[in-house]
């Protein structure tokens, strides 16, 4: 996992970096701040794989930050302000990104920062078993695994470090927390599409509203799932 601290003197633009952290299973928000010296302490100490960092900030600049923390960590930068991009890039940014941020924009970024920061994850996130079509679920007892084939699942629901992986036939819980087995799924035919659950897109049988239907099984939609679930709806059309 790259940890992650999103820093902006607004709030709410570090709130949507938050939610964007949130929803990408190779990512662990660690916080966010709108103070830029807190932000350097945490980095300083170690605690930090990756920035995603404002430049026009009071006391203390996105520019000046970079300049201070060095090779510490790793910084996107996320700006209304195209003309520092050179800077940035002088200084060894990751990406830059310009603001309104999209998701589809953010995390082509974030793989170029995976890249760089855990290049062995990388290959884990983005190849999960590619030369095969099942996933072995760790069971209920020591070193008792169940193959499940992927065109068997339906839904998988997380709850604390628990989840349920649902078939047509069976239900299968296992100690792992929702994050980790979401690393593990080929993307697609599964998508996070709430904090609690994963789905199978093939498996839908109807969206209605910020609902979908799996079977008998309704489903909701959340909040910060929803604008890319319904993109990739669209696209599919």
């Amino acid at each position: 996992m790259i940890r992650c601290l999103a820093v902006d003197d607004e709030a709410y633009a570090s709130d949507i970096i938050a939610s964007f952290i949130n929803k990408t299973p190779f990512l662990e928000l660690v916080g966010t701040t709108t103070n830029a010296f807190e932000a350097l302490s945490m980095v300083q100490d170690g605690k930090i794989d990756l920035v995603f960092l404002d430049i026009q900030m009071p006391e203390l600049t996105g520019i000046q930050f970079l300049k201070i923390c060095g090779d510490k960590c790793k910084v996107i930068l996320t700006t209304a302000y195209p003309e520092y991009a050179l800077d940035g890039f002088d200084l060894d940014v990751v990406d830059y990104l310009l603001k309104p941020i999209s998701y589809e924009r953010f995390y082509k970024a974030v793989q170029k920062a995976q890249q760089i920061i855990a290049p062995a994850q990388y290959e884990i996130v983005n190849t999960p078993n590619q030369s095969n079509d099942f996933i072995f679920i760790k069971g209920d007892t020591k070193n008792k695994f169940i193959k499940v084939n992927y065109n068997e699942i339906l839904y998988i629901e997380g709850l604390k470090n628990y989840v349920s992986v649902y078939t047509a036939n069976q239900r299968i819980v296992t100690y792992q927390a929702l994050r980790e087995l979401e690393t593990q799924l080929p993307h697609p035919p599964f998508y996070r599409i709430h904090k609690s659950y994963i789905i199978s897109i093939e498996k839908i049988k109807m969206i209605d509203g910020n609902t979908l239907y799996i079977g008998d099984q309704s489903i909701p939609i959340g909040d910060t799932y929803r604008e890319e679930f319904f993109k990739i709806i669209r696209e599919k059309k």
